[in-house]
């Protein structure tokens, strides 16, 4: 055995359909179109989702939902998270670019404070929001809130 007579397997290999070749090929006339019809014609193209005429999926099923234009997604942030954040670094002045590099928000994130854990230390904190809940808490040990408009 060497590589001059070496073959794929038999069967493994077979050879292109040629169709519109002649009636002699055996695929000559409709060149395996079948009779008129859209589909026999060149050019044809089926939609995407057409079902043989069956109304199709997308107009079966109801349309639902609402997507609000304009509404304002905030990032929440929550007073425990704030708290770690104090117990790790110290910081007492805590705003957006603090929070940013903490790796708490991204971008131009608008970061809304809300009231969920507890505040054991003074914070001067600012932000695009804050909860009824949050903004008590952070009163409460007489730290200061600001609003950014």
């Amino acid at each position: 055995m060497n590589l001059s007579n070496l073959k794929p397997a038999k069967g493994s290999v077979s050879r292109k359909k040629r169709i519109g070749r002649g009636e002699g090929s055996g695929r000559g006339g409709t060149s395996t179109r079948g009779h008129k019809g859209a589909q026999s014609r060149s050019g044809y193209s089926r939609k995407p989702g057409f079902e043989g005429g069956q109304m199709p999926l997308q107009r079966r099923l109801p349309k639902f939902g609402f997507k609000n234009r304009n509404r304002v997604a905030y990032k929440a942030i929550n007073l425990s998270t704030l708290q770690s954040l104090h117990e790790k670094t110290g910081i007492i002045d805590v705003d957006i670019n603090v929070l940013r590099n903490a790796g708490l928000i991204s971008g131009n994130d608008l970061v809304k404070i809300l009231g969920k854990g507890e505040l054991n230390v003074k914070l001067n904190v600012t932000a695009h929001g804050f909860s009824q809940k949050a903004k008590e808490a952070i009163e409460a040990k007489e730290g200061k809130i600001t609003v950014i408009e």
